[in-house]
């Protein structure tokens, strides 16, 4: 799958607009690994990391099961 540059910056979009439910739900059918380092990272910058506790749980949630060896999404 390739890599998107621009899904961080519509989680952000949708966290901005008050909408964390939804951010939940793209975070948790994130593309890649990749992504979702790159939404921490703009988390952080944005001084938004820790604004939301199921944001921060669901992040780190998807990034394990992407990150586990068994557990892959196919394309």
């Amino acid at each position: 799958m390739s890599h998107s540059p621009a899904w961080p910056g519509k989680i952000l979009a949708l966290l901005r607009a008050g909408n964390p439910a939804a951010a939940i739900a793209q975070i948790r059918v994130a593309p890649s690994v990749r992504d979702l380092c790159a939404l921490e990272k703009q988390l952080a910058a944005a001084q938004l990391a820790g604004k939301w506790r199921d944001v921060d749980a669901a992040v780190t949630e998807s990034l394990q099961a992407l990150s586990a060896p068994r557990l892959h999404r196919s394309p």
